[in-house]
C-alpha cells in the first residue's frame, strides 16, 4: 500500500539533517551561483584558466568589482587563485557540487510526491463526483 506520509516524513528527516549539517556550504555555493555574472565566470574557467584581469575584460567589468567575484567563488570552494609575480590567475577549484545536486535531488522528490499525492486526491474527485453524476 503506497503511503506517502511516510516518504515525506523520511524527505523531512533528510532534508532537516542536511540543513543542519550541510547548510553553510549550500548558502556559500547557491549565493555564488546566484549572480549571472559569477556563473558565467565558471562557464569560462570550464574552457581555460584565465587572469582576474582577463575575465574582468571579458565580462565589462572593472578589476576591483572582478575580484569581488572571484572572492565569493572562492569561498564557496567553485574557484582556486594562484598569484605569479603580478598576475593572479583563476581556475576551477576542486570541489564538486555533489551536496548541492544531493539537496536538489531531495527537494524534486519531495515536490514529486506531493504532486503525485495531489494527482491523487484529484482522480478521487473526480470519480466521486462522476459516481454522483451517474446517480442523478
Amino acid at each position: 500500500m503506497w503511503r506517502p506520509h511516510l516518504l515525506l516524513q523520511q524527505i523531512t528527516l533528510t532534508l532537516n539533517y542536511m540543513v543542519q549539517h550541510v547548510a553553510s556550504s549550500l548558502d556559500l555555493s547557491f549565493a555564488a551561483l546566484a549572480d549571472p555574472t559569477r556563473r558565467g565566470v565558471l562557464e569560462q574557467l570550464g574552457r581555460a584558466d584565465a587572469s582576474i584581469t582577463n575575465l574582468a575584460g571579458k565580462f565589462h567589468m572593472t578589476l576591483t568589482g572582478m575580484k569581488k567575484h572571484i572572492v565569493v567563488l572562492e569561498r564557496a570552494g567553485l574557484v582556486a587563485t594562484e598569484k605569479v609575480g603580478r598576475v593572479r590567475t583563476c581556475k576551477l577549484g576542486r570541489r564538486s557540487l555533489d551536496a548541492e545536486v544531493e539537496w536538489m535531488e531531495a527537494y524534486r522528490t519531495l515536490f514529486e510526491a506531493r504532486f503525485d499525492a495531489l494527482d491523487k486526491v484529484i482522480l478521487e474527485m473526480k470519480a466521486e463526483e462522476e459516481d454522483g453524476s451517474a446517480n442523478e
